[in-house]
Parts: structure tokens; sequence; C-alpha cells
């Protein structure tokens, strides 16, 4: 409408004044304040319903992915994938919908605009016009092409870079006591490089794209008007002011379809990957009956292959008989390290693919405790409850049956304490025991327990089998895999696995009966490993038996390392982005050097544009005053200039676009990888990644284009006020008021905005949280059929999200309406004050071309006022990274002035001098004055219950956690004085939940590729992961998934074991390192560890008492103090040591099944009975008639209800422990 009055508008400023032209004059502004006035109105509800439509969508696609990540069973997505949909496709998509309409509005404008140039130039003209349009647009089609090419390279580096950042992030402790966050930081700045190399060519193409927008009007005009005068076209002021005002229309349509065309590319290639995601077929789905209609058949396992890889030949267990499982039964499942004994508890649980056969029937409901304990963020009753009712005196039990009362006692806030992710801020054995609670209060009908002992002391674990599995689960079918092999005698049926297969199954009794066996092997070294013990133990076996007794009745759970507090919620700052948060993005790109010279570059454009239509509305004013020639080459070269302007701005904004998000980068990932321990104990890694990937996308591609776009927009408002100033200076008056009172709304309206702004980031971090939590869950998600309790959750999530997103988006619409009726009415008041001046005070020519450019001026003013609001908004993302970029660091990695010798430590000798240690000032201590040597090159154990500062002991050692008072002297030298650096990597450490990354056996073994391959292979073969690594075709090479799903956690710790052996340091630590191994494997390891570190300091912290009992001294710690160190020998000497009631314990539990001795004779009270045990060798038992001569000598005696009873006992090879307690109950 405006291009098509501005001709009548500009010839009646033109004309002689008269009443006519008055009225005419008026009648024009008024038509052109009202189109104006619908014009805005109906653009800003049209995006406003736009944009609601796009949070609905978002919403829905969200739910969508959601819904498919947690259905997808046997290869799991990863979390990085999943964030990049979610933080990049999904947000795309959504911002399509403001573009939507386009599609049909751009050719539509296109025509109206030809329409009204045929109208003033006639045919020829305006069919050049078309003709350069065109052109334009074609030329803009293979860079659109290009941009959608390289946008899916940057989706797809994005892709690694962030699900390399989440891999890194789970497993920084280890980075962290390895000294490995130096080369995973390489590494990962080398897959940032790899997209930043895509960016850089996707935002020069940009360049081009926005070249070619701001030229095609200046070479559409050049065209047109070279036509006109070509075919000598009479021109007047109002055709020129009309054509000028109807080229600059064209613009737009010319500009927004590239923009157009690249939006609907990207938009094109996120809908292909949530596609591609979604509709991934689901692989079937496990055989369950709710129903138990009138079978006692808890679990029926008929013949199958399955596999974890989906198009695998070869299975990873093979079922080849079939098997039923009755009601109540306890089964459990045993086998070396790599059998299959979790891949078989999947089986039965559905969560691994089938290849062939029937699949396995689960009866009922189910309850499973996974091997690695996923603990979801939230209060410890939120985890035991778990979707479930309150029911009070259950609850109890259960906590009481799980040895949880203790550790909820301790804690500040009892069972209402907020766990960390994953739940960081608990021990090992509190998580397991929170999951097995968590399993127990559910009251399911089958129970899947995969290790769940392994995590905890012998105490401790005897307590949970004792009140767990023959109480609570008394009546339950519970399926358990197991490696502490003294549980076995108690359950209904054995499986024994080897290689994938079922090799024996049986009760156990039966199965022991086969010498030969594969059960008997395992027991064998179970057995090896307590003959370590038994010897040094067996006089106490009569003096401990009560007191073993008062223990367990009067069990104390551990204490815990230090009280659980609330969950920190996101930090955020609060009031406007400070200006330094500006400074330091401009500043970040070349020290802002070449931001005043792209500023230089649009001002000269802007003058030149105006420069050029003034210079031929003048030259066309009067017939004859400038030469044809003259005044199309005048209009060609000034055109041409700001053209050349405009290409060096459009390059050097990428440029500093380039640099700035290059160096904000680097700034907080080095920042990040340099943070202790305890910022990543406290901050969720969804924070972390929510910046590394939408906040880090928006510095990339969106701040610097909308940080230049709110000055290049401003530049043109102020030079078209200047413009109509200098038609009539008086207008300055008006604008000033019009400014004052939109800086007052913006004002009024920022306040609002930028806080909803900031929680749009804060709404988003806990749905990617969510999405990352239910992904590494989903399998005890589907499990206990929770699906719809999460799925709830994340819609409450998403909810809380969208409806930020929408006031966010209502506000903005709110401040749009009112400045854009305010412009347009200033506008109107400059038109009113045009048509009433007397003609002699204006220049007619200088009048039009302010009534041309003022068309735009409520575009303009909205461009302004749309930047301003969202270059705050989206400067928050800056000040996010800067934020993370301020981390307080750790003590520095290397300190030159106190660098200890190449090869030190030479001797491995450890000093504790008085160590005090705490996690934070607001905790209490947590190891308290500790204070011993470690003789270098000897083996010290220490152990303790759960939580009495072991691993603190351990982070302390490697200053993971700082001294807060004494010191640690390594070989005389002072840790805390040394680099951390210099000292993580002159240690060795095993920790205690086995991590491996993304990649290769290789990469895993030898992370900083420092060794030869015959040197992993030695490794290998001492740790017997040989064998299982040639399996593979690939052998170094074969794949490791992430987080190292593809290989059993036993597998994980022997990969461990081999790093750290191939390390060959003088001080190692093994914490819990062989925990998840069966125990012939332990003592095969324990023999490989002694054999390669003859000469080594090793350091092991243990539950399993035959893991330290051979070595040379004990530290035995309580309640973060010492309670006992002195050589095993001469700690068990005394009865009084807790060394030696730990032994007693472990003992006292192990030997229920190694002498599990059934005796049913009826004794007469009136008899002094002796009874001779004779034990030809483990499960073979008789009464034997020999004489007391035979026996080696008396085991125990005791008096028993008014008669006395002997014990004797006699192996063939020596005599073995027996529980005398046991008999004397019979």
């Amino acid at each position: 409408m405006g291009p098509f009055l501005i001709t009548n508008f500009v010839n009646s400023l033109s004309r002689k004044p008269d009443a006519s032209s008055h009225n005419n004059g008026l009648i024009l502004a008024f038509i052109l304040f009202f189109a104006k006035t619908v014009e805005s109105l109906s653009q800003r509800q049209w995006y406003f319903g736009a944009q609601r439509v796009g949070i609905q969508i978002r919403a829905a696609l969200m739910v969508l992915v959601y819904k498919k990540s947690l259905s997808i069973k046997y290869t799991s997505p990863s979390t990085g994938k999943i964030i990049n949909f979610i933080n990049a496709d999904i947000e795309k998509i959504g911002e399509f919908c403001l573009h939507i309409h386009e599609v049909w509005l751009l050719p539509f404008q296109v025509f109206l605009a030809l329409l009204i140039l045929y109208r003033n130039l006639g045919a020829i003209p305006s069919i050049a016009a078309l003709f350069t349009t065109v052109l334009i647009m074609v030329s803009n089609t293979p860079l659109a092409k290009r941009q959608k090419r390289l946008h899916s390279k940057i989706m797809e580096a994005k892709d690694s870079r962030i699900k390399s950042t989440s891999e890194t992030l789970k497993s920084m402790r280890v980075l962290k006591l390895h000294s490995w966050e130096s080369t995973f930081l390489k590494s990962l700045l080398q897959l940032r490089e790899i997209e930043r190399s895509w960016l850089k060519r996707y935002l020069y193409t940009c360049s081009a794209v926005a070249f070619l927008f701001w030229a095609s009007p200046t070479m559409v005009s050049v065209i047109t008007f070279g036509a006109c005068i070509t075919l000598k076209t009479p021109l007047s002021p109002g055709a020129v002011f009309s054509a000028l005002a109807t080229i600059r229309a064209l613009g737009e349509p010319i500009y927004n379809l590239p923009e157009l065309i690249s939006m609907i590319a990207q938009t094109k290639v996120s809908l292909d990957r949530i596609q591609e995601f979604i509709m991934e077929e689901d692989l079937d789905t496990p055989i369950t009956n709710k129903s138990l209609e009138a079978s006692d058949i808890a679990i029926e396992i008929e013949d199958g292959e399955y596999t974890w890889e989906i198009n695998s030949k070869k299975p990873t267990i093979q079922i080849t008989e079939r098997m039923k499982i009755w009601k109540g039964y306890k089964v459990a499942i045993c086998g070396s390290v790599g059998s299959g004994k979790s891949s078989l508890l999947c089986g039965m649980l559905g969560e691994i693919s089938r290849m062939s056969g029937a699949g396995i029937k689960v009866y009922g409901s189910k309850a499973y405790v996974p091997q690695s304990a996923w603990i979801q963020t939230g209060t410890v009753r939120d985890n035991v409850l778990f979707g479930n009712q309150m029911n009070e005196q259950f609850y109890e039990a259960v906590l009481d049956a799980c040895a949880l009362n203790q550790d909820v006692l301790m804690w500040a806030d009892r069972d209402l304490s907020v766990v960390g992710e994953r739940g960081m801020k608990l021990s090992g054995g509190q998580k397991q025991r929170i999951q097995l609670a968590r399993a127990i209060y559910s009251d399911s009908d089958v129970y899947f327990l995969d290790d769940p002992f392994s995590a905890v002391d012998a105490h401790t674990g005897a307590h949970l089998f004792k009140k767990c599995l023959f109480q609570l689960l008394s009546n339950k079918t519970v399926v358990y895999v197991i490696h502490q092999l003294e549980f076995l005698h108690a359950s209904d049926l054995v499986l024994v696995m080897k290689d994938g297969r079922i090799v024996q199954s049986g009760k156990y009794e039966a199965l022991m009966q086969d010498h030969h066996s594969e059960l008997v092997r395992l027991m064998d070294g179970h057995i090896k490993s307590l003959r370590q013990v038994n010897p040094l133990q067996e006089h106490n076996v009569v003096h401990e038996g009560n007191e073993i007794e008062m223990t367990e009745k009067n069990f104390e759970c551990p204490i815990s390392r230090s009280n659980i507090s609330e969950s920190n919620n996101e930090e955020t700052e609060t009031g406007r982005v400070k200006w330094p948060v500006y400074s330091m993005f401009v500043t970040s790109a070349y020290r802002g050097a070449l931001a005043p010279v792209i500023l230089l570059c649009q001002a000269l454009f802007q003058g030149l544009q105006m420069g050029s239509n003034y210079w031929i509305a003048w030259a066309t004013e009067e017939e004859g005053r400038v030469s044809k020639e003259h005044l199309i080459a005048i209009f060609a070269l000034m055109s041409g200039w700001s053209s050349i302007f405009m290409l060096g701005r459009t390059v050097l904004l990428s440029t500093i676009a380039l640099k700035a998000a290059q160096s904000l980068f680097l700034g907080m990932t080095t920042s990040i990888f340099r943070a202790p321990m305890s910022f990543f104990d406290y901050t969720p890694s969804s924070q972390i990644l929510n910046r590394s990937s939408k906040d880090q996308s928006t510095v990339d591609t969106d701040i610097p284009y909308r940080l230049a776009g709110l000055a290049f927009a401003l530049i043109q408002l102020f030079s078209i006020i200047i413009l109509m100033c200098m038609v009539y200076w008086k207008v300055s008056l008006l604008f000033i008021a019009v400014i004052v009172i939109s800086i007052w709304y913006q004002a009024y309206y920022i306040t609002t905005a930028r806080e909803l702004a900031r929680m749009i980031g804060t709404r988003k971090a806990p749905i990617l949280h969510h999405f990352s939590e239910s992904i590494s869950g989903a399998a005890t998600i589907r499990c206990f059929n929770q699906e719809d309790n999460f799925f709830l959750k994340n819609l409450n999530l998403i909810d809380n999200y969208s409806c930020v997103a929408f006031h966010n988006s209502a506000t903005m619409e709110w401040l749009s309406v009112r400045i854009n009726f305010l412009f347009n009415f200033s506008f109107f008041i400059v038109l009113m004050i045009l048509v009433t001046l007397p003609s002699s005070s204006i220049d007619p020519s200088l009048a039009g071309l302010a009534a041309t450019f003022g068309l735009n001026l409520n575009v303009l003013q909205a461009w302004v006022i749309w930047n301003l609001c969202n270059v705050e908004n989206k400067m928050i993302s800056v000040e996010r990274i800067l934020q993370f970029s301020k981390i307080p660091s750790e003590a520095p990695l290397v300190i030159e002035t106190c660098r200890p010798e190449p090869k030190w430590p030479i001797n491995g000798r450890i000093e504790l001098e008085n160590l005090h240690v705490r996690y934070s000032p607001a905790l209490p201590v947590v190891l308290r004055g500790i204070s011993c040597t470690f003789p270098g090159g000897k083996k010290i154990g220490v152990v303790g219950r759960t939580g009495c500062g072991k691993s603190t002991l351990v982070q302390a050692l490697f200053r993971v956690v700082e001294p807060s008072e004494g010191r640690i002297l390594i070989d005389g030298l002072d840790i805390c004085k040394i680099g951390l650096q210099d000292l993580r990597s002159s240690l060795s450490i095993i920790p205690q939940d086995p991590t491996l990354f993304q990649g290769t056996m290789r990469t895993n073994i030898d992370p900083l590729q420092q060794h030869s391959d015959q040197e992993i292979w030695e490794v290998l073969k001492k740790c017997h992961l040989a064998e299982i690594v040639r399996h593979d075709e690939r052998l170094l090479s074969a794949p490791v998934a992430e987080d190292g799903g593809n290989w059993s956690v036993g597998q994980r710790q022997l990969v461990c074991l081999a790093r750290v052996l191939l390390q060959n340091r003088r001080i190692l630590v093994l914490d819990e390192a062989t925990a998840a191994v069966d125990t012939a494997t332990d003592n095969v390891i324990q023999k490989t560890i002694r054999e390669e570190t003859i000469e080594f300091t090793v350091i092991t912290v243990a539950h399993r008492i035959p893991t330290i009992i051979d070595n040379d001294l004990v530290l035995v710690l309580d309640e973060g103090k010492t309670v006992d160190y002195d050589s095993p020998t001469q700690l068990l000497k005394d009865n009084s040591s807790a060394f030696s009631k730990l032994v007693t314990e472990f003992l006292r539990r192990s030997s229920k099944s190694d002498c599990h001795l059934n005796l049913n004779w009826r004794i007469r009270k009136d008899y002094n009975v002796i009874i001779f045990i004779h034990v030809d060798s483990v499960g073979s038992r008789r009464k034997s008639n020999q004489s007391v001569t035979l026996c080696d000598r008396v085991k125990a005696s005791c008096s028993y209800e008014g008669y006395s009873i002997w014990v004797y006992l006699l192996q063939q090879t020596k005599i073995v422990y027996c529980d005398l307690r046991r008999i004397i109950d019979v």
C-alpha cells in the first residue's frame, strides 16, 4: 500500500499549494497511517500466533523424543544426541513456524511489487526488474543448498562433541585421578575444531547470502532505472520515489527467500534427524504375564539365543534346555567374569535382543536391581518409594532390612535429604542399598538382583542377605547374580554360567557332587581365598561365637562420609545483563578492533544508499538538469561502492563471530576441566551440557548477528530521523519525545523479559537432566512399569518450560504493538507537517526521500526494538557461558619452582601426619587426625565399615580433596607443594566404579597412546582378558560403546587393571578393584598384582578380607580414625582388635556355605557325646565311627543344655573351619 500511495503523495507536495492538494495530502497521510496500523496489528497477531504454534510443536516433539528414548532397548540412544535433538533440532523446527507463511507470502509480495513498477514505469523496466530479481534468487539457490549441506555437517559434528562432553563429565573423577583431563580436553577441542571448520564455511556462505540481500535493491534499482533511461521513459520524482520504495519493498522477499530456503533446509535436516530416530523400529518386547492364573510357575525359560548387537550373528548367550522356576524360589546365577550372568538376567527382563527361540516368560510384576547403581535425582524417600504410595510400617521395615536406618539418622534432612546427580553424594554401598530398598518396597512378584552385595562389606552383605532375601522376600521369587559364593547354599536353584551358556543347573549340594564341574572350580577358588584367612583365625572360633551373634543383633549401619545437603539449584544472575558481559563478548574477538570498522562500513553503506536515491530524485526533478549518462553513471557508482562496503561488513562480521565464539568456548571448557571435583559433585551435568550445546550454538550463529543487527537498525533508524529533521528541524522534538517514550516502554518491558529469558534457560536444564537420567535408567524404569510416572514428570517439566516461553513471546508482542503504534503515529504527524508546510520552505526531493524512507519507519523501529530485547535475552547465553568460565580452579597442574624428580617416587614411602580432611568448611571432618606410615614396597590393606573414610583417604592421597590440616609425604616430599599433574601422573589407581570410554579397546587401555601393541597384549594376558579380546576379529580395535555398555562390569574392572599395570608406577591404589569379579578371578588377579608389583607400594581398599589378608600391613578405619594398624598376623592375635572382628564376621558368613553341616541326630540329655565328622572333600560329609586318635585335634567344645559336646573335624588335606554355633542350633 505504501509504495502505491507514495507517488500521489510526492506529486501533491510538488504541485502548487491549493485547497485541493492540501486536502488530498491530508487524506493520503491518513490512509497511510491507517494502512500502517492495520499492517502492524496483523503482523503482531501473526507473529504471536506463529510463536504459540512453535511452542506447541516444540513441546510435542520433546514428548515424542522422550517417549521413543524410553522405549528403545538393546541400543540406548546416546545422551549427547538426545540433548542435541532438544537444544538444536527441535528449537530450529519451532523457529520455522515464524517463517512458514512466507512460503506463499514471498511470491505474492514479488507479484504486487512488479505490478506497482509496471504501473509507474511501464512494461520493459518492470520486466528488467523481474529478470534481475529472478537472477538474484537463482544465484541464491546453490548457496542455499550449500547452507543445507554445511548445516548437516555442523549438526553431526555437534552431536559428536556433545556426546564426548557428556561422557567426559560422567567420567571426570577418573580423568582427574589419572591426570588425563588435559588429554581428553585436547580430544574435545579437536572435535570442536572439526565443528568450527564446518561453522566457518557456513558463516561465510551466510555472508554471501547477506551480501546478495543488501546489494539486491541496489542492483535492481540500477537495472530498472538503466532500462528507463535507455527506453527514454519519462521519470518524475513521484515515479522515482514510488519505484525506489517498491524496490526496497522487493528487497525483503529477495532477502527472505534465501533465508527462507536456508531455514527450510535446516528445518528439513532437523526433521529428518528426528523422524529417523522416532521411526526406528521397536524390536520385540518381553513376554510377560500379569495374571498368574492357577500356575505356580514364576519364570519359564525356553530354548533361544540372545545378543546385545542387533545385527550380530554371534549370540551373547545361548539357552539349550527348557527350565521352569517355581514361585518362591531363590535362584542364584554364578560364573566367572564375562560368562553372561548379567546378560541372562537381562534376557529374563526382555532387555536383550532375541535372535531365536520362544523367549522367556515372566509371570507377575518385576523388580530389578542393576549391577551399576541407578539413582535418580531427588530425595532418598523418592528413590525408595519410586512412585508408590507411602506405607510407614513397611517403609521402616525396608530401611531396616537394607541397613539404611543409621545412614538416615546421620543425614541432615533424614530420608528427605536430596541426593546428587546419579547419587553422586552417596557412597557405593549407600547407592546399592537404596536401589535394593527401592526393589523391595515395590512388593513385586519376581525380583532380579544383579550382584547386589559387591559394593558392601562382609558384615553389611550378611545383614542384607538375611534380612532381605530370607525375611522380607521369603515368599517371593528372587533371581540373583552372585560373586559371593558363600550365599549359594541358601538358594533353591543354582545356574552356573560359562561362555554364555548355562553349563549346570540344580541344587547346590547336587552340583557339588561333580568334582570336575564349573561350580567346583569356582568354589575351589573361593576356598583358596578362605584358607588365606583361616589358619590365622582358627583359635578364635569358640571365643568369638557369642560376640558375632551380638554384633549381628545390634547391627549398626556405616556412617556416611558427609551429610547429604540439598542440591544446588542453578545459579542465575539477576537484573540487567551487565555491560562487562557485552564488553567481554565484543573484545573477545581481536580485542574489539574490527567492531568500529564494521559500524563504519554500515554507516557508509547507509549514507551512499540515501545519497544515490536522493541523486536520482534530484536529477529527474527537472528535465535536462543532468545528462542521462551522467545520471546513471553516478547512481551506479554510488550504488556499487555501497555494495562493496556491505560485502566488507558481512565478511568481517562472520570473522568476528567465529573468533568470539571460539574464544568463549575455550574459556568455558578450560575452566570446567580445571574445576575441582566438588564442582561436579554439586553441579548437574545437564547445566554444563546446556551451556555447551544451546548457549554455545546461540553464540556461534545468533548473538553476533543480533548484536550487529541492532547496531545496523539503529544506524538506519537514526539516518531516517536525521533525514526528516533535515526537511524540517522541529520534527526532531517529536522524535526526541517518541524515543524517550520508547525507552521507557523498553525499560518497563525488559525487567520482566530478562528474567523470563533466564527462566527459559533454567527451565530447560531440568528437561535435559530428566532425559539423561531416564535414558541411563530406562531398563529399571521399564521393569518397574514406571514409564507413565516418568512420562508425566516429563510432561510437567515441558509444560513449565513452555509456559515461560509463551509468556516471553507474549511480552515481546505487548511491547511491539505499542512501539509500532507510536512510530506509525509519528510518521503520520511528519506527513501532516509536510503537507501543511509552505512548498517554498521545503525541498520536494528531500521531502519525498524522507517520506519514502519513512514508509519503513515502523519496520525499522520494530526491528530495533525486537533486536534490542532479543540481544539482551540472547546475551544471557554469553552471561551463562562466562559464569562457567570463572569457576575456581584446582591447584596448579605444574608448579615450576617445585617439581619432583623425573623418576619420583623412587621408594614409594607414604607418611600421613595428623591428617584431617573435610569436603567443605560447612561439613564435618571426615578423616580425624590419621597418622601412620606406609613403608615403600609394602602391601597395605585399608578396611572398615562402609562410610568409615576409606575412599576419602584415597581422594586425599590424590588431592581430589585437599587436607584441612596435617600433610601427606611421599618419599619425604609434601604432595601439597607440587603440581597436581606431577602428583597424579606418578600414582596409579583402579577406582571403585570401572569406567570405560567410547572408542576401541586400545584407546581404553592406553588413552595417552604411549605403549606398543605388544605391551598391551602382555598386560591383557596378565589380566586374563586376552582370550576375551581375541574373540572379536578386530582385536585391539574392538569397539567399546558409550560407558563401556557392551562389556560386563567385571570385564570393565579387568580393563582398568590392565591400564594401571601398563603404567607401571611405584604406587598403586586399588579401590574395591575386584568387587565385581568372581572369587576365582579375584584370586588370579591378586596373584598377578603380587607378582607384577613386587617392589611397588600397593594400597588396597577392600571389602573382601582374603584380598588383603596376605598384605604386609592392614589399616582399619572407623569413623575417620585409625583403630588398628599392624600386620594381619599381629592384629589377629588380639581377639579384641577391630580387624580380628572383621575377619571373624567374614568367616562366619563364609562358613555357611563351605561347611554347611546338617546334623539331625537325637542326643539324650544324660549322655556326654563325642561327635566325629569326617570330610573327604567339599560337599561329601558323613558320620565317622573312627577313634579319637585318628583326629588331628579337638576343634571345639562347649556345654549345651546340661551335656557336653566335642566337635572334631578331619579332612584329608587340612583342618577347615566349622561353624560350631550352627551345629549347636541343630
